[in-house]
């Protein structure tokens, strides 16, 4: 039973989260209907999720077992058959999409998106650099679109530019934290056509552009619909935490995303800093 409920990799359903992002942001107050909703999203999401980790780790079950820490998931160290992982893909990921399907025809379109890209960039897509990191940041991006979707709300412009840009700075630092490991380029073949020199370009200008973008979000849009100081002040905390990540990545120990957001005790006090800042700028906005 624990390698079945290994192989779902409940610890990166942290990043479904990104589902409820834009109804968080958009400073309306949710009503139940918007809630049960984001509740049945999330869960179709995870399930799809683990559809696409599962025939990730399939076809990647070879590469996995030359790498110290992979080598222990369930389909590469053979606790899990291949027929089994196929079939509990082909289960969980059919529930995912019958919960979309019942939730609305347009989540049920992104939601198909991202487990289409799931397979695609797994036998193809993964093996070509630079494409590979946008494949794998749009998975998080259509994500915080499907929040959007479900519950009826405007997509606003720079919440995608902030979206988009964050993706690409955390994927591009997964990439040079694996590629200063050892090991990794063996684990992992496309790391071979990067360089460290590369991809801290990458992550440093993606971060850039994030930070700019929530700057301008705060000091125009948001200053609008939030109040306007706490909006402003907002893009302390959220600059910081960029800023801790980075340091996090430069130290090369940002491999495993989902671990640096349960461990790093800064940065979980940093985001909630901004949660803070967001959430009064919401109450003293509609004051």
């Amino acid at each position: 039973m624990i390698p079945v409920i290994t192989a779902l990799r409940p610890k990166q359903w942290i990043k479904n989260g990104l589902v409820l992002a834009a109804p968080a942001v958009a400073g309306t107050r949710p009503t139940g209907r918007a809630v049960l909703h984001l509740g049945l999203a999330f869960i179709a999401f995870c399930l799809v999720a683990s559809a696409t980790y599962l025939v990730n780790d399939i076809n990647d079950r070879e590469f996995d077992r030359l790498h110290e820490r992979k080598r222990h998931r369930p389909i590469a160290s053979g606790a899990l058959g291949v027929p089994v992982a196929w079939a509990m893909a082909a289960v969980v990921g059919g529930l995912g999409l019958g919960v979309g399907a019942v939730l609305d025809v347009r989540f049920l379109i992104v939601l198909l998106v991202y487990g289409l890209l799931g397979p695609l960039y797994s036998t193809w897509l993964k093996n070509q650099p630079v494409i590979e990191i946008g494949c794998v940041a749009a998975g998080f991006v259509l994500r915080a679109i499907a929040g959007a979707v479900v519950t009826d709300l405007p997509i606003s412009r720079w919440f995608l530019i902030v979206a988009g840009a964050g993706s690409v700075f955390m994927v591009a630092g997964k990439r040079h934290s694996e590629i200063v490991l050892p090991g990794g380029d063996r684990s992992r073949p496309v790391l071979k056509a990067y360089t460290v020199d590369y991809l801290r370009f990458v992550w440093r200008t993606a971060a850039s552009v994030a930070v700019m973008g929530y700057a301008l979000w705060a000091f125009e849009e948001g200053s609008l619909r939030l109040d306007p100081v706490w909006a402003q002040l907002s893009v302390v905390p959220f600059s910081f935490a960029l800023l801790r990540y980075g340091l996090v990545v430069e130290r090369g120990e940002a491999g495993a995303p989902e671990d640096v957001a349960f461990g790093d005790r800064l940065l979980q006090a940093l985001a909630v800093s901004w949660g803070l800042a967001f959430a009064v700028g919401v109450l003293l906005g509609r004051s």
